[in-house]
């Protein structure tokens, strides 16, 4: 007697499982016997006679769905429009200097540095002083400059006197021409020395004070020559140096652009051209987008991995980007396509691999349609076939009605 109560416990409790899985959806037409579940469930499963308007689960198609006025609230339907998918191709690179607004500042002569004023990553203008050195160069321009302004100073004052003389008849014609001549060449002389201490970076009143101080400066100033941001430092003091000579003492770079580098399957390649759009993000500014085009792209294809080098110009106008950030980007290859779109929640992939939608014109019954999908941008499915604009069309809950039919046909 009790395993005979066990028994009928535990096959109610079972039969009572299988309909809450099922509860509260009538499907037209999916269950095999539909006397035999729905009249045994109130409040979950419609019965035929029950449903709105008394129709019969045999008048309904088999792919159809008719939900009850509880269940409504689980499903949105919408218009299907249509709206623009941008053709695009999708890869990742990484970002770098422009190296075309990249300057290498080296001294013009030898020396020995002596001050530092700039570190990495300051930023600088331009004409802004970036180190001095002690150089011999400049100290013997300097010596010069400082004779040829006392030869001129001489002659000068022997000129004066030489035509005063010549006015009294004191002096010879010849006396006074030599005299003229002389102080023409001291003229020539002192203008060449100034112009020689020019080239160091000497500006006209440093040049005339070391004239009438008589004192000869060794510090040469090395200025950038641009305004940017300090990108490599190898000065140190006491360093000797030589023009030309690598590394160079400083980098500055313009950080206003970046370059943003990537290397893309040579089958995508015939899509990028010159001057296309290209969408950056990277990892550090989560839902930014940084803008640029393509300036170059590679004339080779590497012949191990079979991708070609793609460069382009980022924007970055509050130089927050970083030499050798991971980047993904976004390239624009061709004119958007305008299709019907639905939302991802609106779109069911079956186990088949086929792509479902459930379309309605009462609201209430629902029959799945399959359709082919394209892109998907922006949460949206791109619809080629199966669906047309205008049509009522579920965009949240198209899973639960694809379960509901699953359930109640087996």
């Amino acid at each position: 007697m009790n395993s005979e109560n066990r028994t009928i416990t535990l096959g109610a409790a079972a039969v009572g499982i299988v309909f809450s899985f099922a509860a509260g959806v009538y499907v037209a037409g999916g269950l095999r016997n539909p006397s035999k579940v729905a009249l045994g469930v109130s409040d979950a499963i419609a019965a035929p006679e029950a449903l709105p308007g008394g129709k019969a689960a045999s008048a309904l198609a088999v792919n159809a769905v008719e939900l009850l006025e509880t269940q409504l609230k689980a499903v949105r339907v919408e218009v299907a429009a249509e709206r623009d998918f941008p053709i695009e191709k999708v890869a990742v690179g990484s970002i770098d200097f422009n190296e075309e607004m990249l300057s290498q500042v080296f001294t013009p002569y030898q020396g020995r540095i002596v001050g530092l004023f700039a570190k990495v990553g300051d930023e600088v203008k331009k004409d802004q002083p970036l180190f001095t050195i002690d150089s011999p160069d400049l100290v013997q321009a300097s010596s010069t400059l400082i004779s040829s302004s006392a030869v001129l100073e001489l002659t000068t004052r022997n000129l004066e006197r030489l035509k005063m003389l010549y006015a009294s008849r004191a002096a010879s014609l010849k006396d006074l021409e030599q005299a003229t001549s002389d102080n023409r060449s001291a003229q020539g002389a002192y203008r060449a020395a100034r112009d020689a201490v020019r080239i160091y970076g000497k500006t006209d009143a440093e040049i005339d004070h070391i004239v009438e101080e008589r004192h000869v400066d060794p510090a040469l100033v090395v200025s950038s020559p641009i305004a940017g941001r300090v990108t490599a430092r190898n000065a140190a003091p006491g360093l000797q140096v030589q023009p030309g000579n690598q590394p160079a003492p400083f980098t500055v770079t313009d950080v206003s652009t970046m370059w943003m580098l990537a290397n893309v399957a040579e089958s995508d390649s015939p899509a990028f051209k010159v001057g296309q759009q290209v969408k950056v993000s990277v990892m550090a500014y989560p839902g930014r987008v940084f803008e640029g085009r393509i300036s170059t792209i590679g004339s080779t294809v590497d012949p191990i991995t079979h991708r070609v080098l793609v460069r382009s110009e980022i924007d970055n106008p509050r130089h927050e980007l970083r030499s050798g950030m991971f980047a993904n980007f976004v390239i624009r290859t061709g004119e958007p396509m305008r299709s019907i779109a639905v939302p991802v929640d609106g779109v069911v992939r079956e186990g088949d691999g086929t792509m479902t939608v459930w379309v309605t014109a009462d609201r209430r019954r629902f029959t799945v349609r399959t359709v082919k999908a394209g892109l998907l941008r922006d949460g949206f499915y791109q619809i080629l076939e199966g669906l047309h604009a205008g049509e009522l069309v579920a965009t949240e809950g198209a899973l639960f009605l694809s379960n509901a039919l699953a359930i109640a046909a087996h």
